[in-house]
């Protein structure tokens, strides 16, 4: 993305064959293949089409998603709300948000990006959620420290 993108170079292989221009709103559910780009709005959400496990949503600057998305890979310089669930990978850039739940098999999150819901690892192998497990001897210990937690205003 920014740096060393680990090998994924596949996500700035694909060809973008459905654009959402800046001043463009659509709304309504969405369901494409291949690359698709967004720099309008788009209000429902999108989908990649059954069996399209390379495509890729690019969210730009601009782009502004309110549903739920559900993709391969999906690259976010804009602005998403709803959950975002991407079987592959998901990319955050500098200035994008995020208000829900990402579900990702990878992820790449810049300093700026800012994601208000839960971050939460799903296998690629069988769409497993991964969720850390409190031990029942120490959930006691934690919920004391929580009780001890407190805001202090600046």
């Amino acid at each position: 993305m920014w740096g060393n993108n680990g090998g994924n170079k596949r996500s700035k292989m694909t060809k973008v064959e459905t654009l959402v221009g800046e001043g463009t709103c659509v709304a309504g559910d969405m369901t494409f293949s291949g690359g698709l780009h967004v720099d309008g709005t788009v209000r429902g959400n999108i989908m990649a089409a059954d069996g399209d496990s390379t495509a890729v949503l690019v969210v730009g600057g601009r782009g502004q998603i309110e549903g739920e998305v559900n993709v391969p890979q999906v690259v976010i310089s804009g602005s998403v709300v709803g959950d975002v669930r991407a079987t592959e990978s998901v990319e955050l850039a500098p200035n994008s948000h995020v208000t829900g739940n990402i579900y990702y098999a990878r992820i790449e999150m810049a300093m700026g990006a800012s994601v208000n819901g839960q971050l939460i690892h799903v296998s690629k192998e069988n769409n497993q959620v991964f969720m850390p497990v409190a031990d029942d001897e120490a959930l006691p210990q934690l919920e004391r420290k929580i009780e001890k937690f407190h805001v202090v205003d600046r």
